[in-house]
């Protein structure tokens, strides 16, 4: 949606929790009856461009397990922080009074997850977002891309992997002061390339590899690694690929997963089921192509609507459990969780699409290291907060489309999900567009990078 500056109202503030006055993070901040929307950040904090045409539509801010705020967008004050209230259904009065229906978390995602394609979208789509890109060791950021991006889907029932495509539209801001040297990556690299399947790192000298071979080494394993088209086709979009062979939530969910009824929530007056994750009696095996990502155990939470079994929020974190998997992210990553998840989605003409994701990873780099001698030790090993890198992804989807004329134009266009290219800024165009709020922690490191890569340009 392109709309001028001036056609359009800013509302910006903080929300909070009444009873702590803590920040909420992840709430839905949307224009009622309308796909406009975004979320609020870990300070609890947004902001949101509303076309003017809308002033006498109700703005909606909802959280899990507390009473929503509504207001005229007309009438919303920037200066007052808004304050929810918590709001709790009783799990015993609901069970005991309730009609036939699942009683355990087991059964209740098992339903969720039949409704699946009852719930999720059944014809083709757009959606414009936002994607915030960081790559950071513990001290500071090292990468940092902001880009626009369209996503199309053709159904929830085609496969994402053929039916699924993304565009990168603009570009904000690309800084990319990493200092990365792995021989690994570069091992990574030849064996899917020259179909080396014994090729060992030990038996390589970097002094032998050119920069620039090794510069795109590094450059294909970013697009393996956090490549979007990868995260969208993967077993991590663990709802949208549910119906897939071997899928994380396939028919045999409960074989690697279970599924605890913990209580039950309010989410914009509707009482949703609040489901923890854990482990079951099999490993989750990924089966990434090329890497060992196997041997994990799940935990995390499931929020399903009890009117419908529409799935609201997913938290989904995958940890080392097997004797390798440990082994391997304790050396490479010094952490056991290799892949942290949060989806959100909103619910619009009763189907429910993305409206947000959070993807964390831990990624294997070597900082700095140029070995000249034989058996020489790496000065970073002594420096974990140098050393071990890990990369967030961050996707606010700010805008649906369903015209069914839109979207064959958008077909017929080219479309490019590199969001590594760098492409020229327009800042016109980033005045007008809604994007996700950096955190205050966040604010400063992107500072702090803003001015490392000035002075590096330098």
């Amino acid at each position: 949606m392109s709309v001028s500056a001036s056609a359009q109202k800013e509302l910006k503030n903080k929300i909070s929790d009444f009873s702590t006055l803590m920040p909420i993070e992840s709430a839905s901040i949307y224009v009622q009856n309308t796909t406009i929307g975004t979320v609020s950040n870990a300070d609890g904090k947004f902001v949101l461009m509303v076309p003017n045409q809308f002033e006498k539509d109700t703005l909606v801010i909802s959280s899990i397990g507390f009473k929503s705020f509504k207001i005229p967008v007309g009438e919303f004050d920037n200066t007052q922080e808004i304050y929810m209230e918590e709001d709790i259904a009783s799990l015993d009065e609901i069970v005991l009074t309730a009609e036939i229906r699942p009683k355990t978390g087991n059964d209740i995602v098992l339903k969720a997850l039949e409704k699946l394609s009852v719930n999720m979208p059944e014809t083709p789509y757009l959606q414009k977002g936002f994607l915030r890109h960081k790559e950071r060791n513990r001290r500071e950021f090292k990468w940092l891309i902001e880009s626009a991006i369209t996503v199309y889907d053709s159904s929830y029932l085609s496969s994402a992997a053929s039916n699924l495509k993304i565009n990168v539209d603009q570009v904000r801001k690309s800084y990319d002061l990493r200092d990365v040297d792995s021989l690994l990556t570069y091992t990574a690299y030849l064996k899917e390339k020259t179909n080396r399947g014994n090729l060992k790192a030990r038996n390589l000298r970097r002094d032998t590899i050119k920069t620039s071979s090794l510069v795109k080494a590094i450059k294909w394993n970013d697009t393996r690694i956090n490549g979007l088209q990868n995260l969208f086709e993967s077993k991590l979009n663990v709802l949208r690929n549910a119906g897939n062979n071997r899928a994380l939530f396939d028919e045999n969910v409960l074989d690697k997963h279970q599924f605890r009824l913990d209580t039950i929530l309010v989410d914009d007056d509707r009482k949703i089921y609040k489901i923890e994750i854990s482990e079951s009696h099999q490993f989750i095996n990924l089966e990434t192509k090329g890497i060992f990502n196997d041997g994990y155990h799940a935990k995390g939470w499931l929020y399903i609507y009890y009117d419908n079994y529409a799935i609201k929020k997913l938290e989904y974190e995958l940890v080392a459990a097997s004797n390798a998997q440990k082994s391997r992210s304790k050396t490479l990553f010094d952490t056991q969780i290799n892949h942290k998840l949060i989806m959100t989605f909103r619910e619009y003409q009763d189907k429910m699409y993305p409206n947000y994701m959070y993807y964390e990873t831990p990624k294997l780099v070597n900082v700095g290291y140029k070995p000249t001698k034989p058996g020489e030790v790496n000065p970073a090993d002594g420096n974990t907060d140098e050393r071990f890198y890990y990369t967030v992804q961050e996707l606010l989807f700010t805008e649906i489309i369903l015209d069914p004329e839109k979207i064959e134009t958008a077909l017929q266009k080219p479309w490019d999900p590199d969001i590594f290219a760098l492409k020229p800024y327009d800042k016109e165009f980033w005045r007008n567009y809604n994007t996700l709020l950096e955190s205050e922690e966040d604010e400063k490191l992107i500072q702090d990078l803003t001015k490392r890569s000035s002075l590096y340009k330098d």
